[in-house]
């Protein structure tokens, strides 16, 4: 593990960007389709700043996740967790299935392996 200023800094910016666009802007395909499209880039700058491994690796699996979380949403998991009332796991875990945010997860995966 070799930490990295780069992307920790990358990170931050995506961070901050993702929490403007939650406060500012309450729907719309700004807020939701290229939120989500954040979504990715972000994890993938968290991972890469802590993780130096291949980066279709690190692409691969953040895919992973960002896909697990969303087919998750087909699932009652906040309910039985008891988290539904819980503004942060429904933020983080989204609310309601859309198949359009796993195109935008998958496109800003594809950005990623591109630059």
């Amino acid at each position: 593990m070799k930490f990295n200023k780069t992307y920790f800094l990358l990170f931050v910016l995506l961070f901050l960007t993702e929490i403007a666009l939650a406060v500012y802007l309450n729907g719309g395909f700004i807020r939701h389709t290229l939120g989500d499209f954040l979504a990715v880039l972000l994890l993938y700058c968290f991972f890469k700043s802590f993780w130096d491994a291949n980066p279709w690796v690190v692409a691969f699996m953040v895919l992973i996740i960002a896909f697990t979380i969303e087919f998750l949403q087909l699932t009652k998991l906040l309910s039985t967790l008891h988290l539904e009332e819980n503004k942060m796991a429904r933020i983080v875990f989204g609310q309601s299935f859309d198949p359009n945010d796993l195109l935008a997860y998958t496109l800003g995966v594809v950005t990623i392996l591109i630059l």
